[in-house]
């Protein structure tokens, strides 16, 4: 219910029941539609009788904060907004004395105080009467896309075997859960392994985080790919590794750019889909990292983001299938085939990585939620998963034909689309537009309702790769409708010809 003002002699028990109601509706905490709760349970919550409620109510009534209804609970009254507060700013300078140094290492990252996404971002995008047109956030799913019944039927087998999922769980993940993702992974990534080398965790971050904690020292060389995904960086980071940036192209990771034997302990690497430039690691260079790894005695992060999405031919195999792969730790997601509010990801890790990877879950969080462990295992056993994904493979190929179609129509010439064989983005790279006015076009877009998401923030900012001079723009589709990004792309027409020709507008 929230906190409730103390006693005051001079107001009366349901004067404060009623303020304490109208501070709440004025902060947020029930929004316009949204029912009180009744007079009884009120009145048994704060021990005072129904009357002294009820009469509560009615001032709030005749105030207009509340709607009656016959025969019905109140709902707040339409029309009341809560104050619109910014999301709490980062503090500047040093962190208060008696952190520790992982502490003051996080506070040199550049994350945002909310992170809605894989890519750090501004506002939304916001147009004042209409709203907006579509955001290219990468990352997004469609809200309609999850399979809202499958999961509740998971979800209700899973509720009546309650000894599964009612007391502490495994560490390492559900038994169900892990032996369903063993046969699944070898369906579908062709990796054959044992469900004890699995290792569920919270989503692919917290797999890279414990990553970072088991593999590096303070001061271990880590190489990330550049451009690559900014949190794996900041995980690396905040464990006080010294990264280590290689370029990558279309072949992927430059494996040739690797440090000497010895140079590094740890390299992150997305060879299936590449994020963000969306190469595929060649067989030459797969070969090749795999063998600097075994020279270097080095640990390979392999992070199979988003290759359930290919859409030219079947997905490739990951590297956890090599026959030499044995300094692998393959890290899955169900993020991009779900949702990543289910907060659901997976270590393969190599026999001897499993007791202090086990340990560290049982110290960061116990284990993973069971109820939604014990719902996936469901959901892949009786092939609803894999249903899902079939479908997903084909609605978000027709999203990305409908974007690829409607760059080519709206632009032409004027962007450049890589990496659009497989995942759930491109990057686009404006070619009338300089990299020096990639944010004036960021601007632009959101005045007009379209979100777009730099891809300068994933290079490095201490590398040496040299990046493309036009503006780049990764454009994910994946939460939205074919329609919206249609519409989408046509207004991003009109603002970068205000961009490029301003004197003909």
């Amino acid at each position: 219910m929230g906190q409730f003002p103390a006693p005051n002699a001079r107001i009366t028990i349901g004067g404060q029941i009623a303020a304490a109601l109208r501070a709440q509706i004025a902060a947020g905490v029930y929004a316009p539609g949204d029912r009180l709760p009744s007079t009884r349970a009120l009145a048994a919550e704060r021990g005072v009788s129904r009357t002294t409620v009820t009469a509560a109510y009615e001032q709030l009534l005749a105030e207009g904060y509340l709607d009656s209804r016959q025969g019905a609970r109140s709902v707040v009254a339409g029309g009341l907004r809560p104050p619109q507060e910014p999301p709490p700013a980062r503090v500047a300078g040093p962190p208060p004395a008696g952190l520790s140094d992982f502490a003051r290492r996080l506070a040199t990252l550049p994350i945002p105080s909310a992170i809605p996404s894989a890519i750090p971002s501004a506002t939304p995008p916001a147009r004042a009467s209409t709203g907006p047109i579509a955001d290219f956030r990468f990352g997004d799913m469609a809200v309609e896309d999850f399979p809202l019944l499958a999961w509740k039927r998971a979800l209700n087998r899973a509720l009546l075997r309650r000894a599964a999922w009612l007391g502490y769980g495994e560490p390492a993940g559900s038994p169900a859960l892990r032996a369903a993702l063993t046969a699944y992974l070898w369906r579908a990534r062709g990796l054959r392994c044992a469900a004890g080398q699995i290792v569920v965790v919270n989503g692919s971050q917290q797999g890279l985080d414990l990553c970072a904690r088991l593999a590096l020292d303070p001061g271990a060389r880590v190489v990330v790919e550049d451009p690559g995904y900014a949190m794996a960086r900041h995980a690396f980071h905040a464990a006080g590794a010294a990264l280590v940036p290689v370029a990558v192209d279309q072949e992927g990771l430059r494996t040739a750019d690797l440090p000497r034997e010895g140079g590094a302990r740890l390299v992150h690497v997305t060879p299936s889909h590449q994020f963000p430039l969306g190469g595929v690691l060649s067989a030459g260079r797969r070969t090749a990292l795999l063998a600097w790894a075994r020279r270097a005695g080095a640990w390979i992060v392999e992070d199979d983001h988003d290759s359930e999405y290919r859409f030219d031919i079947a997905p490739i195999p990951p590297l956890a299938a090599s026959a030499d792969a044995g300094d692998v730790i393959y890290l899955g997601t169900v993020s991009k085939t779900l949702s990543p509010a289910l907060r659901l990801g997976y270590l393969v890790l190599p026999p001897a990585l499993v007791a202090p990877f086990r340990t560290a879950k049982l110290l960061a969080d116990r284990h993973t939620p069971s109820l939604e462990q014990e719902a996936l295992a469901e959901l892949i056993v009786s092939g609803a998963y894999e249903r899902h994904v079939r479908r997903m493979r084909r609605r978000n190929g027709e999203r990305r034909a409908t974007l690829l179609a409607a760059l080519s129509a709206g632009l032409g010439g004027r962007v450049s689309v890589v990496g659009a064989d497989a995942g759930l983005h491109v990057l686009a790279w404006f070619q009338d537009i300089p990299r020096a006015r990639e944010a004036a076009l960021i601007a632009a877009a959101r005045a007009a309702g379209v979100g777009l998401y730099p891809v300068t923030p994933l290079y490095d900012p201490a590398g040496s790769t040299v990046r493309p001079d036009q503006a780049g723009i990764v454009m994910g589709y994946g939460g939205l409708a074919p329609r919206a990004i249609a519409a989408g792309v046509e207004a991003l027409a009109g603002v970068v010809e205000s961009i490029v020709s301003p004197t003909m507008c």
